[in-house]
């Protein structure tokens, strides 16, 4: 029976593919790692912590002691790192938590796993960390072309760099020691318990409650986004089939501007829920600093080498998105409170001063 680590597992993703993972597996255990910062949820759980091959932990993977105690007492076999500051406008205001915990968060992993798993000789058979990183990192593209996991490094906000020196530890670890590690950058994960600072949930919680949707600049900056059960899928396959010391793209093939994922999302929602939610809402606001136009990536390799491949059309998961966060308010209601509303309004410098607020 396999132990995994997985950090961050409270998160968006994490949550996701922990659910995933416990699903699908009744011959694994899972161990999750997570500080419960503003967008971890123990409430995206629920059905995980049921389940007695589960355990979570409060903690922060910057903790050197509380790490390294939970190698000394598990036989840790795989690492997720989930564990990330990582949204851009947060990275802005506030870059050192971000380096802290992207990076030295990272080390502070890599080296307890490094101490737990190389003998005299070599690392034990069968185990892997993989880190969890982004697209960003390769900057951004114009019109044409796509990020292939050989295209330089080029991140342009706090953020992406943060995960970039993430990653370059990452790959050391291996050039040095030879330690069994993977590298994932996807393109924008959507779906389920995604905390609502994001592009989809903010539109939606903001539609349902007739509040501005904030769009920056012109609205035509284009993202790649993946449906976050097919993530979830491309990792786990890449821990079962992942060549050590690798990076692997993943990608939904379905890439949009900013103004028509939220076109989308009004239409959707004026359509099935409240015929007054319109385009109204929507309101433009001044660009993000350091804004990258467009991302997409080539999943040619982790197509061919591990046979893994998007099963959701975005059409349809877009659907199945909105129907959730429709379906679970309450879930929504719990999120959006206190620091979040004070954070948005002033992040988006949303008040009802603006032309057009209802």
């Amino acid at each position: 029976m396999k132990t995994y680590l997985v950090t961050g597992g409270a998160g968006f993703i994490g949550s996701n593919f922990i659910n995933y993972m416990l699903k699908k597996h009744l011959d694994i255990k899972l161990i999750n790692l997570d500080k419960l910062t503003y967008a971890g949820n123990l409430e995206n759980l629920k059905d995980a912590a049921k389940n007695p091959n589960y355990k979570f932990v409060q903690g922060d993977i910057c903790d050197e002691e509380l790490v390294g105690k939970l190698f000394k007492n598990n036989d840790i076999d795989i690492v997720v790192n989930f564990a990330s500051e990582s949204h851009v406008d947060r990275s802005i205001k506030n870059p050192q938590i971000f380096v802290k915990t992207n990076i030295q968060g990272t080390a502070v992993l890599l080296n307890a796993a490094k101490s737990a798993w190389e003998t005299s000789e070599a690392f034990k058979d069968g185990v892997k960390f993989l880190q969890i990183s982004t697209d960003e990192v390769y900057g951004s593209l114009g019109e044409k072309g796509h990020f292939s996991e050989t295209t330089p490094l080029d991140p342009h906000s706090i953020y992406s760099s943060s995960k970039a020196g993430a990653d370059l530890l990452v790959k050391a670890y291996y050039d040095t020691y030879k330690m069994p590690v993977c590298i994932t950058r996807s393109s924008n994960n959507y779906g389920p318990f995604q905390f609502p600072e994001k592009l989809i949930p903010l539109t939606i919680n903001n539609c349902i409650n007739k509040k501005l949707i904030p769009v920056y600049g012109d609205g035509m900056n284009i993202r790649d986004w993946i449906y976050v059960q097919d993530n979830c899928m491309a990792i786990e396959m890449i821990i079962n089939n992942g060549q050590m010391g690798q990076i692997y793209n993943i990608g939904g093939h379905n890439e949009k501007t900013n103004i028509h994922i939220i076109k989308i999302i009004i239409e959707y929602l004026h359509d099935n829920l409240n015929p007054k939610i319109d385009d109204n809402l929507i309101t433009y606001v001044e660009d993000r600093k350091g804004h990258d136009r467009r991302y997409s990536v080539d999943t040619t390799k982790i197509e061919k080498e591990i046979g893994w491949h998007p099963e959701t059309l975005f059409q349809n998961g877009i659907k199945m998105t909105i129907k959730w966060y429709l379906e679970n308010k309450e879930w929504m209601k719990n999120v959006t409170g206190g620091e979040y509303q004070n954070y948005y309004e002033q992040m988006y410098r949303i008040n009802s001063s603006i032309k057009g607020c209802p």
